[in-house]
């Protein structure tokens, strides 16, 4: 009608239609979101404490509904972007995952600054059925003995002892000069276990380690200024502590590491 010249006052068009006059002029204005500061303030000191951590990892840690923790996360842009994905070509299948404790374990190494002492070596030993921390250690070198170390430590803290274990089990790294030296792969065959290689430039087949590595520089070593080696190597061990008894894992239901060992221990 108004196209062909004819004004009709919108008081008419709601009467021969009947339509109320407030539904035509209601203009909805949506309110901004709330926080109950109950839920945001503690949130907010564990974020700035450790801002890595996720919505549900500070769910867990806090005891709070995860869906509440997120929805805070994106009202307060708080949320932690995901890094890109792109194209990786395909590699022979080689899964890393195991079903029970001591089927495979998993170990590596990666680098540490250590301030006035320079660039130092952590080795870790981890169990791929609970991602457990079993052994670690820091060194100065990145030879066979700091991996050696490392296994010690993981095979005195499962089995309480040195010795062949009770049923052969696999151990898995990348084919470097450390985990193929003679030194190493005679101790690794003398305490009874068998060495398993990844296919070479495929991080990814070792991949359950190489993520307990970037928890450790992303959460942890990044965020750090070590003196001295030995400051380093205590801070690291709380840490270390922390990741096997307090962190929940999210591969683990939201169970910590130990927690995992004790309930399918339990289950034997």
């Amino acid at each position: 009608m108004k196209e062909e010249g004819t004004l009709v006052p919108m008081t008419k068009l709601c009467a021969w239609f009947e339509v109320p006059r407030r539904t035509i002029y209601y203009r909805r204005v949506k309110s901004a979101p709330k926080v109950q500061e109950r839920f945001e303030k503690p949130i907010k000191e564990m974020i700035e404490q450790d801002p890595s951590f996720g919505y549900r990892t500070v769910a867990a840690l806090l005891n709070f509904n995860k869906n509440t923790v997120q929805r805070i996360f994106q009202i307060r842009g708080w949320q932690v972007k995901k890094r890109p994905v792109g194209f990786r070509p395909r590699v022979q299948a080689m899964p890393s995952v195991a079903q029970q404790p001591n089927e495979r374990w998993s170990t590596d190494l990666c680098r540490v600054w250590a301030g006035r002492d320079g660039w130092a070596s952590l080795a870790i030993v981890i169990d791929c059925c609970t991602r457990e921390i079993l052994g670690w250690h820091l060194s100065r070198s990145a030879k066979a003995t700091t991996a050696e170390s490392a296994l010690q430590q993981a095979l005195i803290k499962r089995f309480g002892t040195l010795g062949k274990v009770p049923t052969p089990f696999l151990l898995r790294s990348d084919n470097g000069l450390v985990f193929t030296s003679r030194s190493y792969t005679k101790l690794v065959k003398s305490y009874g276990l068998q060495q398993e290689f990844i296919t070479g430039h495929c991080p990814e087949q070792n991949g359950l380690v190489e993520r307990v590595i970037r928890s450790i520089k992303e959460q942890f070593v990044h965020r750090q200024r070590f003196e001295t080696l030995q400051r380093a190597s205590r801070v690291i061990g709380d840490w270390m502590y922390f990741y096997n008894n307090q962190r929940p894992h999210q591969a683990l239901k939201m169970k910590t590491p130990s927690q995992k060992f004790e309930e399918l221990k339990l289950a034997a």
